[in-house]
């Protein structure tokens, strides 16, 4: 049992170090983004006969293509990211960071994500503490205010 529980703690301590060494701060909002997809996509499918809609391939794979959508536009926000920094160094400027578009994408995504989860658990029947929702709305709006655009304000 011990040799087991080893070689899971091996295999979780190699795939964590793999994806942090290939993704850096990057890592933990992709965790989390792949975690809050697979969970709305479950409970999705729980809530799906509650709010009397049929499941079918169709809606399926559009919610899945919906989901991968979603990592090409963390993908999108890291392009954006090295395209600064390579920029910044080209004219001889350090910047502290990396990925910090990718970062506040993959944040907003979670939190869309979440609201989701929310939803589909009210739909199920599951009753919510009346914070809950509310505060991660304001995460959300957080998110999108500190990078809105003086364009975004006209």
């Amino acid at each position: 049992m011990d040799k087991n529980v080893n070689y899971i703690k091996g295999f979780f301590t190699m795939t964590f170090s793999l994806l942090t060494s290939l993704f850096g701060v990057l890592a933990i909002p992709i965790l989390l983004m792949v975690g809050t997809n697979i969970i709305d996509y479950a409970t999705g499918l729980i809530a799906a006969p509650k709010r009397s809609e049929d499941i079918n391939s169709y809606k399926s794979m559009r919610g899945i293509w919906k989901k991968v959508c979603m990592w090409l536009l963390v993908a999108v926000g890291a392009i954006i990211d090295e395209l600064i920094l390579y920029a910044s160094g080209t004219i001889g400027i350090t910047l502290p960071g990396s990925f910090l578009v990718a970062c506040v994408v993959a944040c907003w995504i979670i939190c869309n994500e979440i609201l989701s989860i929310l939803e589909n658990l009210k739909d199920i029947g599951i009753a919510m503490p009346p914070f809950l929702e509310p505060l991660v709305k304001n995460i959300k709006s957080q998110t999108a205010d500190k990078v809105t655009t003086d364009k975004d304000k006209e």
